[in-house]
């Protein structure tokens, strides 16, 4: 398993952040950086299940393990989604969290991914384009 971890310095609040992070039509923006198309269905909250999918119902699920609003939010990945198959997978601890921490210039974003070794080059790729824009979307829009 590898641990990743990613921070950025956005100049807007946390609770800013978290609507740009979780709101359908900001989070289907910045996922672009992962995959075109991307969305997730689920609520996210303690306990829930929440699917990440793009456009041909392919991606993964995973359970909300902690929720603490505009701070905090941890996910279990469970399995991979085949043309909308849910397919358990043996991952042990592969998880995704972001942590918004308020500063004087904003929010710090901080990222920790727990993830099997073959897909760490995809995120060391991807994430921080992923953080880019959430940045760009959390300072620039109203």
């Amino acid at each position: 398993m590898e641990k990743l971890s990613y921070e950025i310095e956005i100049n807007a609040e946390p609770e800013k952040v978290w609507s740009v992070l979780w709101g359908d039509i900001t989070y289907r923006q910045w996922t672009t950086a992962f995959t075109e198309g991307s969305f997730y269905e689920g609520t996210l909250e303690k306990n829930n299940i929440v699917k990440f999918l793009d456009p041909k119902n392919n991606g993964m699920y995973s359970r909300v393990e902690k929720m603490i609003p505009n701070e905090e939010i941890k996910f279990l990945h469970l399995g991979e989604i085949y043309e909308g198959i849910e397919v358990p997978q043996d991952w042990g601890e592969a998880t995704e969290a972001y942590f918004l921490e308020e500063n004087e210039e904003g929010t710090l974003l901080k990222t920790e991914i727990q993830t099997p070794a073959e897909f760490k080059e995809f995120f060391e790729e991807k994430f921080p384009k992923a953080m880019s824009l959430v940045k760009h979307l959390s300072e620039n829009q109203l």
